[in-house]
């Protein structure tokens, strides 16, 4: 609980109602969705505007409290987890859509908007707003903004990152930091505003945001193609790419995921197949039809035993609706499900999944694997049951070879679920010494203390490689 004294300066500040250190509230913002985590903080916080985020941090400063910034807690590194305890910042109280300036293609909102209230307000006025996180119902887009958020489309139209042109952020100590703005072209100093953008909420607590916009895409159709092999599968992956096409979605998943996926959503899957891959385009309607049967083509001449493609945007819409529900159907089979998130280059799709199935049968566990082929990004989900010791003891090893992987095969540890808490251990395989040096040395210029979000992304205990043990 709170010290008598400081929460009466919050509450000064905040309104009783919106500081809170009953064990219930306590125990609501201890964890995340991150499986296997949790930290109970000594209270919690719900502040309406800017100047309350800078008093909460003065306060929060003066005292050496932590503070953990926080949105839906939709996140999957455990990045919301008060491991040192202090202050959860919840920023849903802050929520409105401030503008869409439709003249220089722009949305300004505050950092407790959901991903998917974004897309339909900006929607409605013609306009879109790519980023597509699966959490994205649920997911605010300051979270988005503090992780990088990814997403289906990332493949076209990049991630979070590409469409942020400016931020308002207080740092640790209540000032006021503002970056970028209405701005495509702005080379005046750092790019502060690339570097809050994934810091995880590590080095500000970001308060607004100026998001570009591009003009909705006029039409979007989909196809699934079904394989016998993974080879093939990866064949055409390489074979759209090097066709100079862009889809919007390149989807992968393995057989694991498609009979769980089809026993939920029923939609015809091929429960035989090794692979399938989902694939959606957008645009000009004469682009999206020559690009679908561009598309078709290079999938049967690369060795798909069979490929649909939707008839009309509701049947493709459903295809990719399947998808994006493979979490839930997992989640029906076991206790635990633990989404891990590592990427490698496109080419080395095959043999990822092919390494990911062997940890598997090595630690005797079951891993379904899905995931973005376009960018290489897959996810590996491992369904398990956190009660059982013994059981997460071979979880936790399977994790280590899962990264080293991926590290072996020219990728990364994440791809776009962030550092947080649950890769903090692995970090230097991918960055090394050098570069931990260098971001934390970035860290202790935001924040000297050291009092937001202690404890993601750097670690005391980091993991030793094999190749080094």
């Amino acid at each position: 609980m709170l010290n008598s004294e400081i929460k009466a300066q919050l509450v000064s500040v905040l309104g009783d109602a919106h500081v809170r250190d009953d064990v219930e509230s306590r125990i609501t913002h201890s964890y995340d969705a991150t499986p296997l985590y949790q930290s109970m903080p000594d209270g919690v916080v719900f502040p309406s505007t800017t100047q309350e985020v800078q008093d909460v941090l003065r306060i929060a400063s003066k005292h050496h409290i932590p503070i953990v910034g926080r949105g839906s807690g939709s996140n999957l590194s455990a990045d919301t987890v008060p491991v040192a305890g202090g202050l959860v910042m919840v920023m849903t109280r802050m929520n409105q859509i401030l503008e869409i300036d439709k003249e220089n293609l722009t949305a300004t909102v505050q950092p407790g908007v959901y991903t998917q209230t974004l897309h339909e307000a900006v929607e409605k006025e013609g306009l879109f707003y790519p980023p597509d996180p699966s959490s994205m119902k649920i997911s605010t887009l300051g979270g988005n903004i503090a992780e990088c958020s990814g997403g289906l489309r990332g493949l076209k139209y990049g991630t979070t990152k590409d469409y942020v042109l400016g931020l308002e952020a207080v740092l640790a100590n209540g000032q006021v930091l503002r970056t970028g703005g209405k701005l495509y072209k702005d080379v005046a100093g750092y790019d502060l505003t690339k570097l809050l953008i994934g810091s995880e909420g590590t080095l500000a607590i970001i308060t607004e945001a100026t998001l570009k916009l591009i003009p909705l895409p006029e039409s979007r159709r989909a196809l699934v193609a079904h394989y016998h092999d993974l080879d093939a599968a990866a064949r055409t992956v390489s074979a759209i790419i090097s066709d100079r096409i862009l889809p919007c979605t390149l989807e992968f998943m393995d057989r694991k995921t498609i009979q769980v996926v089809e026993d939920y959503a029923r939609i015809g899957l091929p429960k035989e197949m090794e692979a399938i891959l989902l694939v959606e385009q957008d645009g000009p309607l004469e682009v999206v039809e020559r690009d679908m049967e561009r598309i078709r083509h290079i999938a049967e001449t690369t060795g798909a035993t069979h490929v649909e493609v939707a008839r009309t945007e509701a049947d493709g819409a459903q295809v990719m609706a399947a998808r994006r529900n493979a979490l839930s159907a997992l989640a029906r089979l076991r206790p635990t499900l633990i989404l891990e998130d590592a990427t490698v280059p496109r080419s080395r799709i095959a043999d990822m999944v092919r390494e990911i199935n062997r940890i598997a049968d090595e630690y005797n566990l079951q891993i379904c694997t899905f995931g973005h082929a376009g960018d290489g990004n897959l996810h590996p989900t491992f369904l398990t049951d956190a009660r059982d010791t013994e059981e997460i003891e071979r979880v936790e090893k399977a994790f280590a070879d899962i990264f080293e992987a991926a590290i072996r095969f020219g990728g990364t540890i994440t791809g776009e679920h962030g550092v947080g808490l649950a890769k903090a251990p692995f970090l230097e395989w991918k960055v090394g010494a050098a570069g931990i040096t260098v971001m934390k040395g970035i860290k202790h210029a935001f924040d000297p203390q050291g009092i937001l979000n202690p404890g993601k992304i750097f670690t005391d205990q980091p993991r030793l490689r094999k190749e080094n043990m």
